[in-house]
């Protein structure tokens, strides 16, 4: 059976300005093409917002992403794309696909073909890749990742455009049950969603053969806490910092970077916990295993989350997680060699899971037991079947309804 040929499409992907943006999305892919039985192209787009105004300036750092360049052995394209801030949401799905046209022509006019359209986030990637589908002949699978359909619905924009990339896609795929569960609500048959968790790299994330020497690298002498990810508002991280004025024993490092550092900051020291709270800044994804590895457990406070990533990370390399309850952790933290599952995602809340959580900590060999079936070659197989299925029934995306593309 020749190798299903795949044209990946998300902005959420890694680039060498941002390596370690929409990672997850690059980890799937590659553990899918590491089976043989895919290729793929991956068309990343990068937003473009000529302007020289100083609050502006995080479209600089787009403007260093590279127009191609490769990742892990995967051929990846950053073609730009006009993004208009605070009034382009509403038609940031027609301008993407607007400038993607030319693109994916010009890849079809130089030989390569493609089965199908691997899109992920539904807006306004999902949004623009079934017009791309329709133009091209070519069937659409989306995969839903988190606020793309728990969040961005509540636009009343967002939400129709939403609803007809869901109308039109010929599959769907949700990287948790409570998702799936967002998608029905949105419209979408039960039928067209199929459920495939992110997973976890164990040949990466794994225990350290020399943790107390880790320890001992990083100044760590207390218990120690560790929460990853990106320091915005969502991820709860000042919530967790303020839980360790109930914590007098323990130390935290928050690993991540984003708008909400200077804020994280002036916290802790309003708080009195510099000498027990750092900001470690953003860390290469190779270096995670080793600060999981020298904590004792890992906190995630997020108020939303599709699939949490950093729990089963944490997990693999033998640190158990205190987690916030909301949709989706508990489909990840289901045994106490896991980890917890807070009562109230508040600082309050926090502690008391923290406490709950040590008393006693469980054996980090039986946390790592819990994660080592969370591999990825379930989710490949799932991939496979989802793909295989749509191209051998392949209608493409929206050709049916007879719908044009439209901003509105």
């Amino acid at each position: 059976m020749p190798p299903i040929r795949l044209l990946t499409f998300s902005t959420l992907y890694p680039n060498a300005a941002r390596p370690n943006h929409g990672v997850f999305v690059e980890n799937r892919l590659r553990h899918l093409l590491a089976s043989g039985a895919a290729t793929s192209t991956v068309v990343a787009p990068v937003p473009y917002f000529p302007s020289r105004n100083p609050r502006f300036g995080e479209w600089a750092r787009h403007a260093t992403v590279p127009a191609q360049e490769t990742r892990h052995g995967i051929a990846v394209r950053h073609p730009r794309y006009l993004a208009i801030p605070k009034i382009g949401m509403s038609i940031a799905p027609y301008l993407l696909y607007r400038a993607m046209v030319p693109v994916v022509r010009g890849m079809l006019a130089a030989g390569q073909r493609f089965d199908a359209i691997d899109a992920h986030y539904f807006y306004p990637d999902g949004a623009a890749a079934v017009w791309l589908g329709q133009h091209f002949g070519l069937p659409v699978v989306v995969t839903a990742r988190g606020s793309d359909v728990t969040q961005l619905p509540d636009f009343p924009i967002p939400r129709r455009l939403i609803g007809r990339a869901i109308a039109s896609a010929n599959a769907m795929i949700t990287v948790s049950a409570a998702l799936k569960d967002c998608l029905i609500a949105l419209g979408a048959p039960a039928e067209k969603v199929t459920v495939l968790r992110n997973g976890v790299d164990t040949a990466l994330f794994h225990p350290p053969a020399d943790r107390d020497a880790l320890r001992r690298d990083l100044g760590l002498t207390r218990r120690t806490l560790i929460s990853v990810g990106l320091l915005i508002e969502r991820k709860g991280h000042h919530r967790t910092i303020a839980a360790m004025t109930q914590l007098p024993d323990y130390e935290l490092l928050i690993a991540g970077e984003g708008p909400e550092r200077d804020r994280l900051a002036a916290l802790i020291v309003s708080l009195g916990l510099s000498d027990r709270v750092r900001l470690l800044g953003a860390r290469p994804h190779a270096e995670l295993p080793a600060l999981y590895g020298a904590a004792d457990a890992s906190v995630l406070a997020s108020s939303r989350e599709g699939w949490a990533n950093v729990l089963l990370e944490s997990m693999a390399c033998g640190t158990p997680v205190v987690a916030s309850n909301i949709p989706g952790n508990p489909e990840v933290v289901q045994t106490r060699a896991a980890g917890t599952i807070v009562a109230a995602n508040t600082p309050d809340g926090i502690a008391a899971g923290v406490r709950a959580l040590f008393d006693p900590l469980p054996a980090r060999a039986d946390t790592r037991a819990y994660a080592e079936p969370f591999g990825w070659e379930e989710t490949t197989q799932g991939q496979l079947q989802v793909f295989r299925q749509v191209i051998a029934h392949a209608t493409p995306a929206g050709a049916s309804s007879g719908t044009p593309p439209s901003p509105l």
